[in-house]
């Protein structure tokens, strides 16, 4: 196990100082993972979520449709036509992307919302890396929002057999959507903050940009409702477990297509597959195998069971340990195999301490979800950001994400922390 846990954090501190070359360093280690054997070969597709996989390349292909047809220019100047200031399109594009990001994947908001935004900077001559980081990380926050708006709240309510409604209202209570929509009126004060320079004013022109083609943008509101749809699909539907990529894929098929009949030429298809970011795939590769060879070593499995014996029976004093050290674990590798190994491990604990677990199970998911705004490299989301910007030219180094991401984090998980507390643990 100490191998195993050696490579990783070496790995980790290989692609925070070494920011530029961290696809290659992920896909290294990730060999070195199966190279070694604590990635045992039958374990390297397994370890690949290609669910995630699928639905960013799809996505990816459609938002270059979307970009070409010039509606994210139109999305752009509506906003500006309607905000006073530089500060409050960040706020606007910021709480734009938690509302769609609580019943939409993280990564796909990321992908549909950065570009409004990269057209907004490039109208007022400003830079777009805080703009995109807030987008990125307002997305992860509301992840824990709905049943439907992340893979760990759908873990979580498979396990509990919670309803959509649940997240609004469980055990005659008001329930953990609550915390996080506190949370997000805290953080948005935060990046409100962070802006609190730009308040350069917006010009109206009281033009707006000419959309030529409306088919990529119901292609991307299509994409938002067959996913919500396959979210509520009962499991007698035994519907595939990569239903969300093969959503986004088989619409970028269908864009796809429909360019070419549009266009009458290969540069119709070549294009948006061209512009899908194959750095950042290669990056999320890399980190899938990496997480797979230290769950394979136990590393994971150890963690989870050293911060239960933690909390020495104390039930607020193990629910703070959850918590923060949800934040702290998630900040740093994948939160679904780490929520996953937790919620057995805090049934068991609820269990011998003949208590109601509700109050660890929305610590853990809270903590979890936005642990992974910490660091650059903590959620897809994050890397699927500073993949967008990195095409645009732009590097993200670790002190521009940290300067957003550490007191968003702070202002989002401090009174979601409280909250589940008073409503659930006294």
């Amino acid at each position: 196990m100490l191998p195993a846990l050696i490579l990783f954090a070496v790995t980790y501190v290989l692609m925070l100082t070494l920011d530029k070359y961290r696809p290659y360093i992920a896909l290294a280690s990730g060999l070195i993972f199966i190279i070694t054997g604590m990635l045992p070969l039958g374990d390297v597709i397994p370890s690949l979520d290609f669910n995630v996989l699928l639905m960013i390349g799809g996505t990816m292909g459609l938002v270059q449709l979307f970009i070409d047809s010039r509606m994210p220019e139109r999305m752009a100047d509506m906003i500006m036509d309607k905000v006073p200031n530089i500060q409050w399109a960040a706020v606007s594009l910021s709480l734009f992307a938690g509302v769609i990001s609580a019943f939409v994947d993280n990564v796909a908001t990321v992908l549909m919302v950065a570009p409004v935004a990269i057209e907004i900077c490039k109208k007022l001559k400003t830079n777009p890396v805080p703009f995109i980081i807030s987008i990125a990380v307002s997305s992860n926050l509301q992840g824990a929002a709905t049943l439907v708006g992340d893979t760990t709240a759908i873990m979580l309510g498979s396990s509990l057999d919670m309803t959509f409604m649940d997240f609004f209202w469980y055990l005659d209570k008001p329930s953990i959507f609550f915390a996080v929509e506190l949370g997000a009126v805290l953080s948005a004060c935060i990046v409100y903050y962070i802006f609190r320079k730009e308040k350069g004013a917006i010009p109206k022109t009281g033009q707006m940009t000419e959309v030529t083609d409306y088919v990529p943008t119901w292609l991307l509101f299509g994409a938002i409702g067959l996913l919500i749809c396959a979210s509520f699909a009962p499991d007698s539907w035994n519907l595939p477990a990569e239903i969300n990529g093969i959503i986004c894929c088989s619409l970028l098929v269908v864009g796809l297509i429909y360019n070419y009949a549009r266009n009458q030429n290969l540069d119709a298809i070549a294009g948006p597959i061209k512009a899908i970011d194959y750095e950042t795939l290669g990056l999320l590769v890399g980190l899938f195998l990496m997480i797979g060879g230290i769950s394979n070593m136990g590393v994971i499995d150890a963690m989870a069971m050293l911060l239960a014996r933690l909390g020495g029976g104390n039930m607020f004093v193990m629910y703070t340990i959850i918590v923060w050290a949800s934040v702290a674990v998630s900040a740093f590798i994948d939160n679904i195999p780490y929520v996953a190994t937790m919620i057995p491990v805090l049934a068991g604990l609820a269990a011998e301490m003949g208590c109601d677990p509700t109050p660890l199970y929305f610590g853990l998911l809270s903590g979890a979800t936005l642990g992974g705004n910490i660091t650059p490299i903590g959620a897809s989301a994050n890397i699927t950001a500073i993949g967008i910007l990195r095409k645009e030219g732009h590097e993200v180094s670790n002190s521009d994400f940290f300067r957003i991401g550490i007191p968003f984090t702070l202002a989002a998980i401090i009174p979601a922390y409280i909250y589940i507390w008073l409503v659930y643990g006294l």
